[in-house]
């Protein structure tokens, strides 16, 4: 039934203006703001992905956005150099590194979050 119909995905923002200068200029990715203050993350791909603002935000506990990329440990350094802290587990499930990589479990993947405090990830080779 849906098949034909193009998709996208969304999630909410407590700060427009914070996240569209953190989408675009610190991950550096194509963002444009639409009526409402709606943003749109245009990806590699031709995905999109929409921002919308939310008064009473509270971040999702699961991760909304995963990046593919082809050196986990360049993209986290480079990361890391902007500002952005990499979140760092040490549970049954989920240890990473010093650098905040979770390797040999799974995919090898670190995991960040947006100024709203939804959870990101770069995933290696996906």
């Amino acid at each position: 039934m849906l098949k034909e119909n193009k998709a996208f995905s969304s999630f909410s923002a407590k700060n427009i203006e914070e996240e569209k200068d953190f989408y675009g200029k610190t991950l550096g990715l194509k963002v444009t703001k639409g009526m409402e203050g709606i943003l749109t993350l245009h990806l590699a791909g031709g995905n999109d992905v929409i921002i919308y603002p939310k008064e009473n935000h509270t971040p999702a506990t699961y991760t909304v956005l995963n990046f593919s990329v082809d050196n986990i440990d360049k993209t986290v350094d480079e990361l890391t150099n902007k500002g952005i802290k990499m979140e760092k587990y040490n549970t049954d499930e989920i240890k990473t590194d010093e650098k905040g990589i979770m390797r040999g479990n799974g995919p090898t993947i670190a995991w960040f979050k947006d100024p709203s405090g939804n959870i990101l990830s770069v995933i290696d080779g996906m």
